[in-house]
């Protein structure tokens, strides 16, 4: 009778650990479904680039807005970040629109790894193609990063892709110069401390970590010749032409570059109606993102240039009740 009795407790302990397990912290059971704690997770990118902090204000958005409290993680930024979501170990990402055209379709830094588990959730505002150095460096132009030492962005980062573009553009590869991986941080770090020239930084303007090195440093952002901006844009049709305004960084002159374009890409089997709420609680409560870059996402331009990109279907709904998607 004993021995009956302790079976019965331990199958009914087995029977209360299988339900809990089913209906806990589950990010795809929809805003208003489960009994357990509901987490988000958003992979962002390094601290000093524009994506941490839009990510801070963005989690709070969500946090107040829905069922769920999301949580904000630093990451290498978009490849990494495509990478993550398809490992399940987060739900929400940014990422540059090429990034994600090049994950989703396969090509690139992802012929071999696929991502087809992620969908778009829209487009937030221009990514600028910055190549930074500072006036003691001599460095005026791309052809002049030859031989010097460059950070060409982390790996993992699409900042990698776009500079190798640019230098590409220019007759240029990583080997003609001496290429450093590090974070936009580590970049400005190292201008500041004189062991690197330059830094390619992709990412919204102004950015903190270049804003940083602006406090005691005479920042130069390179300007890209007409002729090689048009060659990308033909070559790489993912980028916009973009202009650097003076005063940016202390800059006394505007800069011409190319940009693409940053979004929010989410795990394709989150719930329709969570989604449609994460949608709908950041485009319209941007007047509580604390970055410049907040005044710029608006719903009426978050479809542009995400091109053959998919929609999440909350998102889709979101934009359809909008009138931005027919």
């Amino acid at each position: 009778m004993r021995m009956s009795k302790s079976l019965f407790v331990v199958m009914l302990l087995a029977l209360i650990m299988i339900i809990s397990a089913c209906g806990g912290n589950d990010a795809t059971s929809g805003s208003g479904g489960g009994s357990g704690p509901k987490t988000l997770r958003i992979l962002t990118g390094g601290t000093g680039g524009t994506y941490y902090p839009l990510g801070g204000s963005f989690g709070d958005i969500i946090t107040d807005s829905t069922d769920y409290k999301a949580t904000v993680q630093s990451s290498g930024a978009s490849v990494e970040n495509m990478q993550t979501l398809k490992s399940g170990d987060a739900e929400i990402a940014f990422s540059q629109t090429d990034i994600a055209t090049y994950a989703l379709k396969g090509e690139s830094m992802f012929k071999d790894n696929k991502i087809d588990n992620v969908l778009g959730l829209g487009t937030l505002y221009n990514e600028t193609v910055q190549l930074i150095t500072t006036e003691k460096s001599g460095i005026k132009s791309v052809a002049d990063l030859k031989g010097k030492k460059v950070s060409v962005g982390a790996i993992g980062s699409g900042a990698y892709l776009n500079a190798t573009q640019v230098l590409e553009v220019h007759g240029l590869t990583v080997d003609d110069i001496q290429a450093q991986n590090l974070s936009f941080d580590e970049s400005t770090e190292g201008i500041q401390g004189g062991s690197i020239d330059a830094a390619f930084v992709t990412a919204g303007t102004p950015t903190a970590a270049v804003e940083t090195l602006s406090a005691q440093n005479e920042v130069v952002v390179v300007p890209l010749e007409a002729d090689k901006v048009k060659e990308l844009i033909e070559k790489y049709p993912f980028y916009s032409e973009e202009v650097i305004p003076n005063g940016t960084y202390k800059i006394g002159e505007d800069v011409h570059t190319v940009a693409v374009k940053a979004m929010l890409v989410v795990q394709d089997e989150l719930d329709e109606n969570l989604v449609y709420d994460i949608t709908k609680s950041i485009f319209e409560n941007t007047d509580k993102i604390a970055h410049a870059k907040g005044k710029l996402i608006k719903a009426d331009t978050a479809l542009e240039g995400i091109g053959d990109l998919k929609l999440h279907p909350g998102a889709e709904k979101y934009f359809k009740e909008k009138g931005v998607l027919k």
